[in-house]
């Protein structure tokens, strides 16, 4: 028995509902199932009857969700108790990309602080398909990364933004008024990518070789403003975001066509423990979001 099974099974018992209870931890519809099956076989109880989507609390599963309550709130009690005594809450150890650090996150951390001044947040910048690996092996707590991954589904996560990665040049670049890019204007083109372990590479590799093209990577950065740098030069380009052009303005974004749209979003560790200050967190994050995109329209 673990407190994430008793928190899973605590709010499919409150929502009547495993679709409801899922959306409300934002897991996956099998892993509250798994969670309340493990409890049942554990114990030898049957904790629900089943009616259409609606669940019934069997009396069994009337007495073991009181039971449960009680546990939880003297886990969270506990939890809190230790907090005080260590005069601190613990950090939210947070993974994110450069790209995503550099323009998103500094404003919504900042809004973080001063609605929670007491909870810390440390960043660590990797890119998405590192930070994923790191939330896995308990070294970050949460990862707010591109989800465009082949292993995404390992992964307890929310979705929180839509963006469309442009190819970005400078004014005097040659290919600055063509409108669109398609994978074979990528032709012998100089490029600048991002480190090795972003996912936007291995979306862009699989787009270059679709269309038989092998352009020059003139180099391999984190570092946004240099890569910048570098293509004010005007013969060569770089992929950004294309919410981040509002901010560099003297450059010009090309969509590609057909277009390469990512999801980013938060994950963590599927089955871990996710603290208060952690689902504070995620919840902040995602209504931060889900407001600056309602003023966009």
């Amino acid at each position: 028995m673990t407190l994430n099974q008793l928190r899973y099974f605590c709010t499919a018992c409150r929502t009547r509902s495993i679709t409801k209870a899922a959306a409300e931890l934002y897991v996956t519809q099998p892993a509250v199932s798994i969670a309340i099956k493990e409890l049942e076989e554990e114990f030898d109880l049957t904790l629900f009857s089943r009616s259409g989507n609606r669940l019934e609390l069997t009396s069994a599963g009337e007495s073991f969700y009181e039971q449960a309550q009680a546990f939880l709130r003297h886990a969270d009690e506990m939890q809190s108790e230790f907090a005080k005594l260590g005069n601190r809450c613990k950090t939210i150890k947070v993974g994110i990309p450069p790209m995503l650090s550099t323009i998103f996150f500094p404003d919504l951390l900042n809004a973080f602080r001063a609605t929670y001044p007491v909870i810390p947040v440390e960043l660590d910048e990797y890119g998405s398909i590192r930070a994923c690996n790191l939330v896995n092996e308990e070294k970050l707590d949460l990862g707010l990364v591109n989800m465009e991954q082949y292993n995404i589904d390992k992964f307890e996560r929310v979705k929180i933004l839509k963006e469309q990665l442009v190819y970005v040049v400078d004014p005097s670049h040659p290919k600055a008024k063509n409108g669109v890019m398609r994978g074979e204007d990528f032709a012998g083109e100089r490029i600048l990518m991002f480190n090795g372990d972003s996912v936007q590479n291995q979306l862009l590799k699989v787009r270059f070789e679709s269309a038989a093209v092998n352009p020059q990577i003139v180099m391999r950065s984190s570092q946004i403003y240099t890569t910048l740098q570098f293509i004010r030069q005007g013969d060569c380009g770089c992929f950004l975001y294309s919410d981040m052009l509002k901010l560099f303005p003297r450059y010009v974004g090309l969509p590609l066509d057909p277009p390469i749209t990512a999801d980013i979003g938060i994950v963590w560790k599927k089955g871990s423990f996710l603290s208060p200050q952690m689902q504070l967190f995620i919840d902040f994050t995602k209504k931060y979001y889900s407001e600056e995109t309602e003023e966009k329209i």
